[in-house]
């Protein structure tokens, strides 16, 4: 809500369970199909955090790498991954137990994008910008829909396979790490990025500094939650 809150509510009772103060506003939700107790939250702070139900207090997991508020989530039918839609004009695809986007789509007419879905069967992600489009997209932006022969499929297979036996060395890491994003949108991610520096060198000076233990150290799962209420 904008009062920055999440709120579960009991349906049966009619009546809040829980409630939990964030930073920032959330601007939409998305719940796991596979985990029923476990849900998404977009948040106005550029991050996703993936929570647990009966845990409110404290994420999961924390994804980082848009620049700009996001503002939509969704989970694919297999709970494994999520997409989400950002004010900075892009969309980006994350594995759950991962920090960082797998992926990320853009194109120089799209604006801001304001909502996302996976399809049912896994294969595409739509989007809806307010540059008045609804653009289709692949989940996975190698695969190809066309009829594949056994041949090629058994090339894939192998070269999946070569991928992650090797995924440890540097020079693969790299290339399946780089992605090329808009100019705009890596600018604002090196501001960003030393914005973050700055602080954690001067939450870092400030504990310095302090009679030990008086500056208490939050970890990044739990610095976003400002109070919960049962």
């Amino acid at each position: 809500a904008t009062d920055r809150s999440l709120v579960l509510y009991d349906l049966r009772t009619n009546s809040p369970l829980h409630r939990s103060v964030l930073t920032l506003a959330s601007n939409a939700i998305s719940w796991n199909p596979m985990e029923a107790f476990n849900l998404a939250v977009a948040n106005e702070d550029h991050n996703i955090y993936l929570f647990d139900m009966r845990n409110l207090s404290r994420a999961l997991n924390v994804l980082k790498d848009h620049v700009s508020a996001v503002m939509d989530i969704d989970f694919s039918p297999t709970g494994e991954e999520l997409v989400s839609a950002s004010y900075d004009r892009s969309i980006r695809l994350w594995r759950r137990n991962e920090g960082h986007s797998r992926d990320i789509y853009h194109t120089k007419r799209m604006q801001r994008v304001f909502s996302t879905c996976f399809t049912p069967d896994n294969s595409y992600i739509l989007s809806g910008s307010d540059d008045g489009n609804i653009r289709l997209w692949r989940s996975q932006a190698s695969s190809r829909s066309g009829i594949q022969s056994a041949g090629q499929r058994q090339k894939l297979e192998y070269d999946a396979a070569l991928r992650a036996r090797y995924q440890h060395m540097p020079e693969i890491k790299r290339i399946g790490r780089h992605r090329h994003v808009p100019k705009q949108v890596k600018k604002a991610g090196e501001i960003k990025g030393e914005e973050v520096r700055s602080l954690k060198r001067r939450e870092e000076n400030g504990r310095k500094h302090s009679r030990k233990g008086q500056v208490k150290r939050w970890g990044e799962r739990e610095k976003m939650v400002l109070a919960t209420e049962q």
